[in-house]
């Protein structure tokens, strides 16, 4: 092969073994380049996305790049047999990635220990790094069907490893493949075979898994192969061919022409790429791009204007380092969204140095002593690669011990005081000597209840009647208060976590056809279970949200949907759903109670609780809201509840606003402790604040009038 030495010197493959030496392999000068176009386009997209809109895509060129290099780092190799040939290639991958990614990871979980408190925000961050360390972080995310566009995503400091993940079950491959090509003559063609076949394959993998699951599709190894394996097919296609002779035939003024338009098309997908394209047929502009830019430019003269600019100093210097900054960009710049903050200039110009100095220390380091060191490189093979498992086993358990030491060694006062925090069930009460909760689960289909109830208690049971509770996420935030009840009182409850559903939310737009779908089958549930005088609970959110736990939100958007005449219309379509529904249920002899809306607040109280996150822009509106401002905020729905409950005599609205507000303020923190976890869930401290007002609404008759009932 005819490359482009930087310094005139040809590099040496310090992994060879003296018995199986393999030839030295040049360097490749331009593809510094092209790397450095790649992990600039994935920084830019990841710090402001409408910078360079499909800079991600940078990540495709890597593909490409990484397919080409690899196979041309082991073409040299003149031992013989395939397990010798495994180990040399799986000791230089070892030596290249292992070191660098596992202080990367490392260090992330510490990071993410001290800083990050679990949420819902962050369930997906502890299990996304665990599968890292092992190269399978892009299968989890898959599984866990979490786009890599959507707002969550920017909250996990690991959802980047998905593209070291597929590189690495590449590698898993590629040498089984790849060992025929060196057996030359007609092996050569065979290999050529197999990596063409194996591309058409992931190529309509990619295409019809698109279809129907994208997430998968994007994550996947079988969907993103024929990127890496369009890369070893360049290297193949251009292996041996006469660059001087090219370099001397009276058209080689094509070849800079095609170095420039492969450059363009490049250029043209890191600004015009869109993420529902991807990955195919998006891929195919930087993947086309950077295999012609890879094959054409092996037959550049030096002098090439496209060679020159990517073998420049400021070029090169950015692509040694790639993997080191790919590495470290995205955990520096999610702890920032976590902590202070990624907003503005400033805050922009730090991350960007902060990921320069760390990928610059990991480079030198790291990176740099495992792969260069000469004594390091005497080591036999299998003992490297036995190493280096054992390096990742060793880190993985570091790791996980820092997950399991997060309550002690947490910065954060939300994983110190977990219990103010995180609504939970109550296993005992003190003042109960002997009781105990009782927790059981029920499945039938896809439905799905946990039922509550108390044991061992030395006194007879009290109220015996069963509460069935049904809602969305905000049910299941009253677990503290519900588990507290049923050791007080006696009752069993029977919770429907209605996951990804809710009920009864006065918002048909956050009702589709498949949520109502599941809201039918557990009344039905509820009602073939039900006996007279039982209690059915509809907890949910019924406002519109004026902040999530990763953003703030179009506050005039949410007010118009709230207060608009459509938002009023669809409303009042909605209560007479709800009427001809509720009538049905009190029917069967049941009491209804429905919880009127709790105040919403535009900070979520989990992220701005300490001093290295208060000044988060998403905290800029503080921990409280005014009381005048959430009734008028709320009353449209309490006109509807009332309207309800006059037409449905068994329903009682209980309305826990009065508890959680004072006359002026509505504050999501109290005397230091939380009263709600985020811009609209209770905390368990919360729970705690409206057990009272909770029991004493419940003592319900269908016959008789309710100091509760809405006024």
């Amino acid at each position: 092969m005819h490359l482009q030495p930087l310094s005139g010197k040809r590099s040496v493959d310090m992994n060879a073994h003296p018995s199986h030496a393999s030839a030295p392999h040049p360097y490749f000068a331009y593809i510094d380049g092209l790397r450095a176009i790649a992990v600039l386009g994935v920084i830019a997209y990841h710090l402001d996305s409408g910078w360079l809109p499909g800079g991600f895509a940078g990540v495709d060129v890597f593909f490409v790049i990484s397919g080409f290099v690899v196979s041309a780092s082991v073409a040299r190799w003149n031992g013989s047999g395939l397990g010798g040939f495994l180990a040399y290639f799986y000791a230089r991958r070892i030596r290249r990635i292992v070191p660098a990614l596992v202080f990367c990871l490392l260090s992330t979980s510490l990071a993410c220990t001290l800083f990050i408190p679990f949420a819902w925000l962050s369930s997906a961050i502890e299990t996304t790094g665990r599968y890292a360390f092992f190269g399978l972080s892009n299968l989890y995310l898959a599984s866990h069907n979490e786009s890599y566009f959507s707002p969550t995503a920017e909250f996990n400091p690991y959802t980047h490893t998905w593209s070291l993940g597929v590189e690495e079950q590449f590698y898993l491959l590629f040498p089984l493949l790849f060992f025929a090509w060196l057996r030359l003559g007609h092996w050569r063609r065979f290999a050529v075979v197999l990596f063409v076949t194996a591309a058409l394959a992931s190529l309509a993998d990619a295409w019809i898994r698109g279809r129907s699951d994208p997430p998968a599709a994007f994550y996947l190894i079988t969907s993103r192969f024929w990127e890496l394996g369009l890369g070893v097919l360049v290297f193949m296609a251009v292996h041996g061919t006469g660059a001087s002779r090219v370099r001397e035939a009276r058209w080689y003024w094509l070849v800079p022409a095609g170095a420039w338009i492969s450059l363009a098309l490049i250029a043209l997908a890191l600004f015009m790429s869109r993420e529902r394209t991807f990955p195919f047929p998006g891929a195919m502009l930087p993947v086309i791009g950077t295999a012609g830019a890879l094959a054409i430019l092996q037959w550049a003269r030096t002098d090439a204007v496209p060679a020159r600019l990517l073998a420049s100093a400021p070029m090169r210097y950015v692509g040694t380092r790639s993997y080191s900054l790919y590495l470290w960009h995205w955990p520096v710049f999610v702890i920032m969204r976590w902590t202070c903050g990624l907003d503005g200039p400033g805050p922009t110009t730090v991350a960007l140095v902060g990921t320069f100095c760390i990928a610059e220390l990991s480079y030198r380091l790291v990176e740099q002593p495992l792969r260069q060191t000469r004594r390091l490189h005497a080591i036999p093979r299998m003992a490297v690669v036995a190493s280096g498992i054992a390096l990742v086993v060793a880190a993985w358990a570091a790791s996980d011990r820092l997950i399991a030491l997060k309550p002690k060694l947490s910065m954060s006062t939300v994983a110190r005081h977990a219990t103010d925090w995180y609504p939970q069930l109550v296993p005992v009460i003190p003042q109960l000597p002997g009781c105990h909760l009782v927790v059981g689960t029920e499945s039938e289909g896809a439905r799905h209840a946990q039922v509550f109830s108390r044991g061992g208690c030395a006194e007879t049971p009290g109220d015996p009647r069963q509460i069935f509770v049904v809602g969305d996420s905000h049910a299941m935030a009253y677990s503290t208060l519900l588990t507290e009840h049923v050791l007080r009182s006696g009752s069993t409850v029977r919770l429907y976590p209605n996951i990804g559903c809710t009920f009864l939310s006065l918002q048909p737009e956050r009702e589709p056809p498949a949520c109502v779908a599941n809201g039918r089958e557990v009344v039905e549930d509820i009602l073939s279970r039900a006996r007279r005088g039982d209690i059915l609970f509809l907890a949910a959110l019924r406002l519109t949200r004026l902040s999530t736990q990763f953003a703030m939100v179009d506050e005039a958007q949410a007010r118009a949907s709230m207060l608009g005449a459509n938002a009023l219309q669809r409303r009042a379509q909605s209560e007479e759903a709800a009427i001809a529904l509720l009538s049905g249920i009190a029917g069967n002899g049941l009491d209804i109670l429905i919880d009127a809306p709790k105040p919403v607040f535009r900070t979520p109280p989990f992220r701005c609780a300490d001093a290295f996150n208060a000044g988060n822009p998403i905290c800029a509106a503080g921990l409280r809201e005014s009381r005048k401002d959430m009734e008028a905020y709320r009353a449209p729905v309490m006109r509807s509840l009332e309207r309800i409950s006059t037409a449905v005599p068994a329903v009682h609205v209980w309305d826990p606003l009065p508890e959680l507000c004072g006359d002026e303020w509505c504050d999501s923190m109290r005397d230091g402790k939380p009263v709600f976890f985020d811009g609209d869930h209770l905390s368990a401290h919360g729970n705690k604040i409206l057990y009272p007002a909770f029991a004493q609404a419940l003592p319900l008759r269908s016959d008789a009038p309710s100091a509760t009932h809405a006024e």
